[in-house]
C-alpha cells in the first residue's frame, strides 16, 4: 500500500504544476535524474526541468500516459530510501504499455520536511 505522503508526493509530481512541484523542495536543493548528472540546482530549475517540454533527462510525459507508486524502503532521520515503479504507456487510452522501470530514490530532507537532495536510480524491466 501506497503511504498517503508518498502518494501525494508522487500526485504533485506528475500534476506539472509549479506551484505543487515546488513545495517538495527546498530553495536550495539539489536533484539528479542518475546519480554521475551534476545535479540541478535550486527549486526554480528544478521546477523548470519538470515543467518544461522536454526540460529533464527523461522529458514530459503527455497527461494520462504515466503511472507510479513508491514506498518508503528506510527511512534514517533526515535520509529516506523510497522504492517503486514506474509504468509508461504510449497514449492516454493507455491501450499498449510503452516501459516499465523499477525505482530507488535517494532523499535527504530538512527540518521542515522539503528535499534537499534527490537522486533517481531506475531500470527499465526487460519485455
Amino acid at each position: 500500500m501506497q503511504r498517503p505522503g508518498v502518494a501525494r508526493s508522487v500526485h504533485r509530481c506528475s500534476s506539472y504544476d509549479p506551484e505543487l512541484i515546488g513545495a517538495l523542495f527546498a530553495d536550495a536543493a539539489e536533484y539528479r535524474y542518475h546519480p554521475w548528472d551534476e545535479p540541478v540546482r535550486g527549486r526554480a530549475a528544478i521546477v523548470a526541468s519538470w515543467v518544461e517540454p522536454d526540460g529533464s533527462a527523461s522529458g514530459r510525459d503527455q497527461p494520462g500516459t504515466y503511472d507510479a507508486r513508491y514506498e518508503p524502503f528506510t527511512v534514517d532521520g533526515d535520509r529516506a530510501v523510497a522504492v517503486g515503479w514506474s509504468r509508461y504507456w504510449t497514449d492516454p487510452s493507455r491501450t499498449r504499455l510503452r516501459d516499465t522501470y523499477r525505482n530507488c530514490f535517494l532523499l535527504v530532507f530538512d527540518r521542515d520536511r522539503q528535499c534537499t537532495s534527490f537522486t533517481e536510480l531506475f531500470m527499465r524491466e526487460p519485455g
